[in-house]
């Protein structure tokens, strides 16, 4: 997964856009890799960097904490709005985890602090036929994943990288983490999440990409 974020609005075609639809359609990057050991942390066709590479549309939302706001609704219990005072009032939490691009950079030991997505689905308490999330950013981008992914060990809504302030190419001031799977799923600037019953595709997916996006499986691009 490449981490781009970008409006939802079809009229937005920009270069990379088209470039980035050519490449699911020509299968750009594939190595054919799929079978990999449990021991492998480098998944197939991806080389290391040690910067954080800001690959995106150019568009960078400029959101103050004082008017952030993140709204967690659809299939849960306790729908709820939280601002940026309600947010740092849950559990922090930390954790090191290693990122993967689609674009096939990755980049090892991130060191993240934020609200684990445990803490948030304990606020909500999605509904037993809750399965996926929708993930909708303040720029009109947006991503789904399974809810089981949303959930899994190591995923956060992430406030601080490397024990700073994210920055806002990154997606300040908060961004989902979710590390076992390409980063288009982990949205910058994250405005909403909905709880959903059944799947449907965010931008990227409509574009080519996969619905799920795991790097050691490859799931670069769309099986359709």
């Amino acid at each position: 997964m490449s981490d781009i974020n970008s409006p939802e609005d079809p009229s937005d075609d920009t270069k990379l856009t088209r470039s980035k639809r050519r490449w699911a359609e020509e299968g750009k990057f594939l190595t054919g890799q799929v079978s990999r050991s449990e021991t492998d942390r480098l998944p197939p066709g991806q080389h290391l960097v040690k910067n954080w590479p800001v690959l995106d549309l150019g568009q960078h939302p400029m959101i103050e904490t004082a008017s952030w706001s993140l709204t967690l609704k659809g299939a849960v219990e306790n729908p709820v709005t939280l601002d940026w005072a309600q947010l740092k009032a849950l559990p922090q939490s930390k954790f090191l985890s290693d990122i993967h691009c689609v674009t096939t950079w990755s980049r090892y030991d991130n060191n993240w602090k934020g609200v684990s997505t445990h803490d948030l689905l304990d606020l909500v308490i999605p509904k037993p036929e809750a399965a996926y999330v929708m993930l909708t950013s303040y720029d009109g981008y947006t991503t789904n994943l399974p809810l089981a992914d949303f959930a899994s060990e190591h995923a956060l809504l992430a406030t601080d990288w490397e024990g700073q302030p994210l920055t806002r190419e990154h997606g300040a001031p908060a961004r989902l983490i979710v590390p076992h799977l390409y980063l288009w799923k982990s949205a910058k600037w994250l405005t909403k999440i909905e709880f959903m019953t059944g799947d449907r595709a965010g931008f990227w997916e409509k574009n080519g990409y996969h619905m799920l996006g795991d790097p050691w499986r490859e799931q670069r691009y769309s099986d359709d």
